[in-house]
């Protein structure tokens, strides 16, 4: 797979070291990510089976134990995978993952 955009993950710890913890685990899901070649949400459930399958291609994954939400939207055509959001959980639970 294609991600788009890593540089998302990575703002997201840059400056913060309170988040610095994010980084292995998040950079741990892109080195997964990159590798996969998944055509549908359920071969990604297969792989990430904490994964939570929106509509319209839009999934959030677990990361660093459920401390961290990754949103991410997958085009399964063209094998591209778009990073649209990494936050803790209250951070998440005040965006709408259907839309950010």
């Amino acid at each position: 797979m294609r991600v788009i955009a890593v540089s998302t993950l990575k703002a997201f710890w840059a400056d913060r070291p309170e988040y610095q913890d994010a980084e292995a685990p998040a950079m741990a899901w892109y080195r997964e990510a990159v590798k996969a070649d998944w055509s549908s949400p359920a071969e990604v459930k297969q792989q990430f089976g904490n994964a939570s399958i929106l509509k319209d291609g839009r999934l959030v994954f677990n990361i660093a134990g459920n401390k961290y939400r990754l949103v991410a939207w997958i085009n399964y055509p063209y094998r591209v995978v778009y990073i649209r959001f990494l936050g803790t959980h209250a951070q998440y639970d005040l965006i709408d993952a259907q839309t950010v």
